[in-house]
């Protein structure tokens, strides 16, 4: 369980978080809100690329913003980016290697873990080919086994879904259900696709200028007309 309270961050007279609380249970749970909501952000405060002015957020027990910057990913915490982070010359497994290596995963059975991952995504028989021949929906599968590799704790996902097709897009979502109970991890998903949000999703907070205007169950949020105001851009007259 994530607990958020108070987070602030502030970019000189910008405020890209303002005073968010949001408790996120242990599961699949969707971040979601329109361009420049905050919610990059907010996975660059939990993974130690932008510090708050305030706050506080404590994951599974631990004061998360305590625990130094280098030391985050040895503790658990996996991410993906909207920019592909794979090394396309190198193999799959290769790439995943490179992230078991760095992230305090042991040598003892180092390469089955790796292919466990490799495996977990659908990629067993991609294994030994370069990034660089795969298809787009093959490489974010790339990003997510890099993610799940060396018992992760919390796996955050920066819009898995963008520019693909409905049936690669469903492959994704099947994945990403399972890291719970397979892996063990909590995720965060931020994603625009509502479709992938709601087969992922039980529960689901949303953002607008910094402010988290809703959370809850999933189709209850979507239903919240704040929720709807924000995404279609029309003012809250309320």
């Amino acid at each position: 369980m994530i607990e958020v309270t108070g987070l602030t961050v502030r970019f000189g007279g910008v405020v890209p978080i303002d005073q968010m609380t949001v408790t996120l249970p242990h599961g699949t749970c969707g971040l979601i809100g329109p361009n420049g909501a905050g919610k990059t952000t907010f996975f660059n405060v939990l993974s130690g690329f932008a510090r708050p002015v305030a706050g506080r957020v404590v994951a599974f027990g631990d004061d998360l913003l305590s625990i130094p910057t280098y030391r985050r990913a040895r503790w658990g915490v996996r991410r993906t980016f909207q920019t592909e982070q794979a090394i396309p010359n190198l193999s799959v497994f290769d790439n995943v290697l490179l992230v078991h290596e760095n992230t305090g995963g042991t040598g003892v059975n180092r390469r089955q873990e790796v292919m466990d991952a490799v495996t977990f995504v659908g990629l067993a028989d991609h294994a030994r080919d370069h990034v660089a021949t795969l298809g787009a929906g093959q490489r974010r599968l790339v990003e997510v086994a890099r993610a799940v590799v060396g018992q992760p704790k919390l796996i955050l996902l920066d819009e898995p879904s963008a520019g693909l097709p409905d049936e690669e897009t469903e492959f994704l979502g099947t994945v990403i259900q399972r890291i719970p109970g397979e892996i063990g991890a909590s995720v965060v998903l931020v994603e625009h696709d509502m479709s992938l949000v709601s087969a992922c999703c039980e529960m689901i907070a949303v953002l607008d200028f910094g402010k988290l205007i809703a959370s809850g169950a999933t189709a209850d949020v979507l239903r919240d007309e704040r929720v709807i105001r924000a995404y279609l851009g029309e003012e809250d007259v309320a």
